[in-house]
């Protein structure tokens, strides 16, 4: 590569169009850095731009990297972390889906326990979850006690479900919803304005 060649397009990088999740590429002003007399000479600043350039896609890429060691804010790296947990890895669901789904699957990690079901269960709803044993029916129940409604990633937590408790055991899940006495603070045209779902999660 020839001095002065921007290396923009030549090193791929990963991208959500979506979540614009990740760091960003900032290319440094490496004319600041020069004598007074090389201000204002334009063979000049187009070389230092193309060297900018390159400088900021070598920050971006050291950035990015340090990124996918940590779940939370790892986005291309997200495949690996699948693959070592043996997870399905699906780039069509989001980012936060995706985490999901690992932390539960780090936290279901061992010998299955009700204390270890609710962790994973709780990595799903983001609130409180009481797991309650059924041993005369030989099942167990999910209870979202911390969260209204149904949690958005049930198809996962299924998922991650199936894999960890002990084949013998059934299992349903328990939702929480809001009590009418809940709704009394509402106008009719407040009520009116929501539908029944919004209502049944209304806090």
């Amino acid at each position: 590569m020839a001095y002065g060649d921007s290396i923009y397009g030549v090193v791929a990088y990963s991208a959500d169009d979506v979540t614009g999740e990740g760091p960003e590429i900032t290319a440094p002003d490496l004319m600041k850095y020069l004598p007074e007399y090389y201000q204002g000479v334009p063979e000049m600043e187009a070389v230092q731009a193309s060297a900018g350039a390159a400088c900021g896609e070598v920050a971006y890429a050291m950035a990015d990297s340090d990124d996918q060691k940590t779940l939370e804010s790892a986005t291309w790296g997200l495949s690996r972390w699948e693959r070592m947990l043996g997870l399905a890895s699906d780039p069509n669901k989001s980012y936060a889906t995706r985490r999901e789904m690992i932390k539960a699957k780090l936290r279901g990690s061992g010998t299955t326990t009700p204390e270890m079901i609710r962790r994973t269960a709780s990595a799903f709803s983001g609130g409180d979850v009481e797991v309650v044993e059924v041993p005369e029916a030989y099942s167990f129940e999910v209870r979202f006690v911390g969260t209204l409604g149904i949690p958005a990633n049930m198809a996962g937590l299924i998922q991650i479900m199936e894999e960890i408790k002990p084949a013998h055991l059934d299992y349903s899940f328990v939702y929480s919803y809001t009590w009418w006495d809940s709704l009394k603070s509402l106008s009719w045209n407040g009520a009116h304005g929501k539908t029944w779902n919004e209502l049944r999660v209304y806090e």
